[in-house]
């Protein structure tokens, strides 16, 4: 079996998803609003992607800034979304909520979950303000479909955050550890070599696929230039 690292791209629209691809990417994060930090595409756009590339697209649930899921309405309506973008044929997601207190919110997980109906997730950054990263791993271990976590090791970035990834690394396959981890969030082409020897082998990249910055679409030389440093 190849020992090929996972790369996957943030893309916003046809466009990016493209030269994501040309670029070597093995699967893509659909957001809309980066101001907000990813919150979830229309329907129309998640389409759109589809229809131009045919490698693995995961969608993010996501309605509002932060990572509270909202009070009862929001969840609803995050709901009907989630199941809007099954019935038109989106099959992994990206989601992830936690309470007032730093905890997982498991009322919004389930909800969510029960929807997506078996289809693969990613739990995102919202692990990296957690008030126990461990305990939440333990809370959510059971949870169908849940196969990532994105993070950046803090939520200041992997700069701060190197240690707790390489530590968490040599967990995998413990209660709790077995999702892969999936580096992003201040993710740098030098941070590449120490994560690979940790053993770490999916990463995460957003700004790094812009070097014109969110206005400009995603550049396929730039996404090129992580692969070969994943290759490598």
């Amino acid at each position: 079996m190849s020992n090929r690292a996972l790369l996957e791209v943030i893309a916003l629209d046809a466009e990016d998803a493209v030269a994501a691809r040309a670029g070597g990417a093995d699967r893509l994060e659909l957001v809309t609003d980066m101001a907000a930090d990813g919150l979830t595409p229309p329907i129309e756009t998640f389409r759109s992607i589809r229809a131009a590339v045919d490698i693995p697209l995961r969608v993010m649930l996501r309605l509002t800034d932060g990572f509270a899921a909202g009070g009862p309405d929001d969840v609803d309506a995050l709901v009907r979304t989630a199941s809007t973008l099954r019935d038109a044929g989106a099959d992994e997601f990206v989601l992830g909520f936690l309470d007032d207190h730093g905890l997982p919110d498991l009322v919004t997980v389930e909800r969510l979950v029960a929807v997506l109906d078996g289809c693969r997730w990613t739990f995102h950054r919202a692990i990296d303000r957690a008030a126990d990263r461990d305990a939440l791993r333990k809370q959510l271990a059971d949870v169908p479909g849940l196969d990532t976590y994105l993070t950046a090791g803090s939520p200041a970035g992997v700069d701060d955050g190197l240690p707790t990834l390489v530590a968490e690394a040599a967990r995998l396959g413990e209660p709790g550890y077995e999702p892969t981890l999936l580096v992003g969030g201040g993710l740098r082409l030098e941070h590449v070599p120490e994560l690979r020897r940790a053993g770490l082998t999916a990463f995460h990249i957003g700004g790094a696929a812009r070097p014109s910055g969110w206005t400009a679409p995603v550049s396929a030389p730039a996404v090129r230039a992580w692969r070969e440093a994943l290759d490598a």
